[in-house]
């Protein structure tokens, strides 16, 4: 049985908040020689060196492709998220296996998820972080970064040759340059992607859709509605032609994602106040600019025909109830829940309603989609730095996450006792074992009862096209690749580059702004507010310093450009 350790995690909920909002303290460096590092204009010099004294453990002759086997058994501090869809068992195979052929094992600190942010964030702040901190996401680690907490992990890229070599590989670096810092360091190991993630867009009922005489999807946002309209007037017993879900927190978080980029704006989920301008080269007010509003006006325009349900306030389970019930016959969804849109119906007795995930269509600024190459990832504590099994932990971390070996064995498990593979390559997962719309029926689940395919081990669902589509059923595969060969992504991001003092001047500005567009959104989107007052809501905006937010971030972007 694997050797873990584990070390309970409670919540502090009442002093949470205030917490993460702090910065925090923490040691850093131990017996490692800094040698480079930021200069402050965002370029990072050659990194620090891991001395012999940190590097107990670790193997000479480490490289791309090779095997990490530590020359002795280490334990490693791990921050576990807990997910109740499979939560943690000590004697999974991933940790028997791990303990038997890397000699890792680890002493965890498991955190239920409906608590992980605010302990994480206790953790961190309180200097008593594990060092190993796992699912974190692009931005989570800024408030730490100016309390030494975390590790400067880029200071030791050197260390990590497979994450290396897939960053030049897979042309990530103008991506992973938008992580850093003011001090031009990052802070937080991203999960790399050698596509872009697509997983979202609208499920249909084909059966209501072939009723209406339509057998293709959309090509465009407008024809979409036109879809929805027809839809509904051949099917005068549904409700609404679309009811959605994701929608309760967020406006149509989902469906304005999706949709947002084709009309050059940010929105639902992925909305931020600023956005990048790319012909003029400046940052520029994402909910009043001209695209935005074409957005919502769009938007607002499926509520007004009726064909979208106005009820943006409801549950998902209403939503989906009203999709399975035959109220709606349009609902957000992804490349997984479409397999648990199938299984709901078969549960009342419609097992042969066709469903089908359409193709995102294109809008007035193109075919365009937003979609990152880097994802949730890891945070090093700084006092990682300080153990003895340092550079074995770096080489550990490097082979699990980013080598084809490491992450086709977190994605699938040990070949011959979870899954097959035949000459070509192709693995079949055991019959017994499911995994999302692979088996989905089995009394096993890879996840669940093996630990494998698990957000802890394995960043990005795989990381290569070749497992990112692996464990995907031929139709999401098609459709994935149907998408990316019709849209282009868009450019990335720059990073603005604030400072310490402009974070903490623009924090509550930009959060004060956010909710007054995601509230004036709801409102011009549903009718309760007229798209007339569009100039009255600008000066709304403005008036809650919008001007200086974005003054702000131009200032410290133009500071990095030199």
């Amino acid at each position: 049985m694997a050797h873990i350790r584990r070390r309970s995690a409670g919540v502090a909920a009442v002093a949470a908040l205030a917490v993460v909002l702090t910065a925090c303290s923490g040691g850093g460096g131990g017996g490692n020689d800094a040698t480079g590092g930021g200069d402050g204009t965002g370029e990072v010099a050659e990194g620090a060196t891991i001395d012999a004294e940190h590097s107990v453990g670790a193997m000479e002759d480490f490289e791309a492709g090779t095997t990490f086997k530590a020359t002795e058994p280490v334990d490693f501090s791990l921050m576990y998220r807990d997910h109740p869809n499979y939560p943690v068992k000590d004697d999974w195979l991933i940790f028997t296996q791990l303990e038997a052929n890397q000699n890792v094992t680890f002493t965890r600190t498991d955190i239920p998820l409906a608590d992980w942010d605010q302990k994480k964030a206790l953790l961190i702040s309180a200097g008593d972080s594990p060092d190993i901190i796992s699912v974190t996401y692009p931005g989570q680690e800024t408030q730490f970064v100016s309390g030494g907490a975390l590790l400067p992990i880029s200071d030791y890229f050197q260390y990590m040759p497979n994450f290396s070599e897939k960053v030049a590989d897979w042309g990530l670096q103008a991506e992973l340059d938008t992580h850093k810092q003011e001090d031009g360091k990052i802070y937080q190991l991203p999960g790399l992607r050698e596509i872009p993630d697509v997983q979202y867009s609208v499920v249909i009922r084909e059966d209501m859709w072939e009723k209406a005489g339509i057998t293709e999807d959309p090509a465009t946002w407008d024809d979409y509605l036109a879809d929805l309209e027809k839809v509904k007037a051949a099917n005068p017993e549904i409700t609404y032609a679309m009811s959605d879900r994701w929608t309760d927190t967020t406006t149509l978080g989902a469906f304005l994602n999706v949709v947002a980029p084709n009309f050059g704006a940010s929105a639902g989920w992925g909305y931020t106040n600023t956005w990048f301008d790319q012909d003029s080269g400046e940052f520029v007010l994402n909910g009043t600019s001209d695209a935005y509003k074409e957005l919502v006006t769009y938007a607002a325009s499926l509520v007004s025909d009726g064909v979208l349900d106005p009820e943006i306030t409801q549950s998902d389970d209403q939503a989906i109830q009203k999709f399975i019930s035959g109220q709606s016959a349009a609902i957000s969804g992804n490349t997984q829940e479409i397999t648990s849109y199938r299984t709901k119906f078969a549960d009342a007795g419609q097992a042969d309603v066709p469903l089908r995930l359409i193709v995102i269509p294109d809008g007035p600024a193109g075919n365009n989609l937003a979609g990152s190459q880097l994802s949730s990832g890891l945070m090093l504590s700084s006092s990682a730095a300080d153990s003895p099994n340092f550079k074995a932990m770096l080489q550990f971390i490097d082979w699990l996450y980013y080598s084809d070996e490491g992450i086709e064995f977190a994605q699938w498990g040990v070949d011959g006792e979870t899954y097959t593979k035949d000459a070509s390559g192709a693995r079949t997962l055991n019959a017994d074992i499911g995994w999302n719309a692979l088996n989905p029926g089995a009394p096993k689940k890879l996840n669940a009862d093996y630990g494998f395919s698990n957000g802890v081990f394995l960043l990005a669902n795989g990381s290569s096209k070749d497992l990112l589509q692996s464990v995907m059923s031929d139709e999401i595969k098609e459709w994935t690749n149907n998408v990316l060969d019709k849209k282009e992504t868009l450019p990335v991001t720059p990073a603005a580059g604030l400072n310490e003092m402009e974070l903490e001047q623009t924090s509550l500005l930009d959060s004060q702004i956010k909710d007054a567009v995601q509230a004036a959104t709801a409102g011009f989107i549903t009718g309760q507010r007229s798209l007339d007052d569009w100039d009255a809501y600008v000066n709304e905006i403005n008036g809650l310093g919008a001007q200086t937010l974005i003054d702000t971030y131009n200032t410290a972007y133009q500071r990095t450009q030199g």
